[in-house]
């Protein structure tokens, strides 16, 4: 598990570059605003995001995993120490990676890691209709739907009092769920990912997108939750998977507009290059409107 960051780095910066790359070459939509300007706010934000992080959980959401394991803490960690004792060392797999003899044992732990990553993917779609439901949430919340245009970077702008929010509301269910530590390091992996792709600034042909959108959240769907319109934004909130919205009855297959007209943004957040800078950015949830 020391490899986790470089391996996070590793998976953020390669999507981030492909998604960027396939924005430039093929864009869906004409942004009103710079690139340059967009982007070093939206970047910034990034760089917040993880002083934050790193100040507020040093050990991150592997080591509270490891913590909540060394002291039998959550649902999945008390499920293994009620095994029989030739199988109690599956903990080895979740948290070590090194090989067990016992197969039974090695699909106990494949079952509990899938489940884990299930689990926190069905958290991430309920906060993040949270942050839309209850308006001091939304008020930090909307900073993301502000940006007047959708392209890769605005996966990655969240305001830093979000993203300690956040950060607290996954740790809880880490130590509550007993989430082993591999399950977390595939979890934001794929979640950085997706949320890259998602945002990106391209448009699949549309029997494609209706193809992917069956499982996954496409740009197209995610545009439709950037939508001014608030019955739209209120939907598609999966980062990752569709299947969280259509069982919760939160998804939105069409919008009122064709992809290429959708209004994006917030109608009292002008695009404007004072409205984008790091200051207002961050000033934003404060602000009465």
């Amino acid at each position: 598990m020391d490899n986790t960051a470089v391996i996070r780095l590793s998976v953020f910066l390669g999507v981030f570059v492909l998604m960027a790359v396939l924005e430039a070459l093929l864009p869906a939509r004409e942004a009103v605003l710079s690139r340059k300007t967009r982007w070093l706010g939206n970047l910034s934000m990034v760089v917040m995001g993880a002083l934050v992080s790193r100040i507020l959980l040093p050990a991150t959401l592997v080591g509270v995993s490891l913590w909540a394991q060394q002291k039998g803490i959550g649902v999945f960690n008390v499920l293994l120490d009620a095994v029989p004792a030739d199988a109690s060392s599956s903990n080895q797999l979740l948290n070590s990676g090194e090989p067990l003899n016992n197969s039974s044992t090695y699909l106990v732990h494949i079952a509990i890691v899938t489940l884990s990553v299930l689990l926190l993917d069905m958290l991430i779609y309920w906060q993040h209709r949270l942050f839309h439901t209850v308006p001091m949430l939304w008020r930090f919340h909307k900073m993301h739907h502000a940006d007047s245009h959708v392209d890769t970077t605005t996966g990655l702008r969240f305001h830093p009092v979000e993203i300690a929010m956040s950060l607290g509301i996954k740790a809880a269910a880490v130590v509550m769920l007993g989430v082993p530590a591999i399950a977390i390091v595939i979890f934001e992996v794929a979640l950085n990912g997706f949320a890259l792709f998602n945002h990106a600034n391209i448009r699949l042909p549309q029997k494609w997108d209706d193809r992917i959108g069956l499982v996954l959240i496409t740009q197209r769907l995610h545009r439709i939750h950037h939508s001014q319109a608030k019955n739209e934004s209120n939907s598609n909130y999966g980062f990752s998977v569709s299947w969280w919205d259509r069982l919760f009855n939160s998804f939105t297959p069409r919008a009122a507009f064709s992809d290429e007209t959708l209004p994006i943004g917030q109608k009292d957040v002008p695009a404007t290059k004072k409205n984008a800078s790091i200051i207002a950015l961050l000033q934003q949830p404060f602000k009465k409107r």
